[in-house]
């Protein structure tokens, strides 16, 4: 389990620092695009995708590897279901908050898309920040 609880960390350690790069870097950086925004975004799109979806199914597949293990008293259930619950949120906003955004920026420039992809994004970073806490928790508890 040691391997795995390792490789989860590095999974979602990864995820975080993205995230808050994204929120951070990225998403603030959109207001200045100006001309060709809707370009711009189906390209973010497009290259982001890249980089968050092996990082979703990395974790989807250690986290649901450490559920089994949980229930099978293998593996501490308390840090196991918080990271659960983290990358839950993660998923949970990013389709239902984030996806909806972006395809109203798809469109060309909405400041109000865009604020709301602000709020939406910090969802993200929090639950990302927690499930870094539970998996460095799985690590050293």
């Amino acid at each position: 389990m040691t391997a795995l609880a390792v490789a989860h960390l590095v999974l979602v350690a990864a995820y975080a620092g993205f995230q808050w790069t994204v929120r951070v870097v990225v998403y603030p950086q959109m207001a200045r695009v100006g001309d060709g925004f809707a370009e711009y975004e189906r390209a973010h799109q497009q290259r982001i995708s890249r980089v968050v979806g092996p990082l979703f199914a990395g974790q989807g597949v250690t986290t649901c590897w450490l559920l089994v293990l949980a229930l099978r008293g293998s593996a501490p259930a308390v840090p196991v279901l918080a990271g659960a619950v983290c990358l839950a949120v993660v998923l949970g906003a990013t389709w239902l908050g984030a996806v909806p955004q972006h395809r109203v920026l798809d469109r060309g420039w909405d400041a109000g898309a865009h604020r709301r992809l602000l709020r939406v994004d910090s969802v993200r970073v929090a639950a990302a920040t927690a499930g870094l806490a539970a998996g460095v928790w799985l690590v050293l508890g």
